[in-house]
Formats: structure tokens, sequence, C-alpha cells
């Protein structure tokens, strides 16, 4: 496996708003920076709690993806919100994309970037001979 850090950017997914990536691959693994409800040109969706957990989702897949990896490849999710009475709706969202039951921790928060209300961030691996081949 190559020591060498990747910078991970895709247009699919929203731009960074901040000094910080997208995403970083690294000796098998992808470590996949918080994701909020935005769609690839940055405008936030306030809108329903599932519809900010799809939305967060597909950020991710993108970028799991855009590394050479997937959800299903995910070994730890961490999930932030400012509301936890809302966590069973995003729940209800989040089990459809990782059927797997990656490890997770959540913590509710008094505040995050942009005002949104839940932000989700991931490690998942890259399969040594996917990793070569990028």
């Amino acid at each position: 496996m190559s020591s060498s850090i990747t910078t991970i950017l895709t247009k699919k997914s929203y731009p960074p708003i901040g000094h910080y990536s997208q995403a970083f691959r690294a000796n098998g693994h992808i470590w996949v920076s918080g994701q909020i409800a935005a769609d690839a040109d940055g405008n936030l969706l306030k809108r329903s709690m599932s519809e900010q957990a799809h939305q967060i989702c597909k950020n991710t897949s993108k970028i799991l993806q855009a590394a050479g990896s997937s959800l299903e490849k995910t070994v730890k999710v961490t999930v932030f919100a400012t509301d936890f009475s809302k966590l069973p709706e995003f729940n209800s969202v989040y089990n459809t994309y990782f059927p797997q039951k990656p490890p997770r921790s959540a913590a509710e928060v008094s505040r995050l970037p942009l005002d949104v209300e839940v932000m989700m961030e991931v490690v998942a691996l890259v399969d040594p001979g996917d990793e070569a081949k990028l």
C-alpha cells in the first residue's frame, strides 16, 4: 500500500465551504469530511430530516466513489445533530444506505456549520487492487 495522501475532490458533491478537503485517501482508507444536505452547487436543502438524510448519504456516496470506494466499504460513521428527537427520522433513511450497520457514534451539538440540523462523516476502505488503479 502507498503511504501517500491523495486529496479527493468531486464536482458531483458540494464544494468545501472552508479550508478543508472533501476527503483524503491514504493507506487503503478514505476519510470523508462532515457532509451536510447541500446540492453539488452548494445550495442548502432546508427540508425534512428524511430529505436531508438522503442528500447527505448521496453526497457521501459520490465522494467515496470518486475516491475508489463505496458506502458498502464504510467502517466508521459519526453523526452530529442539533436535535436528537429528529434522529429516528434520519435513521429511517440512513438504514437504507448502510444495511451492513457500520460502527457509528452520534452526538447532539448546539450548532453546526451554516446552521444545518445534521452532519455526517465517514471512514471507508479502498481495496488494495482498487487503490492501485486510481
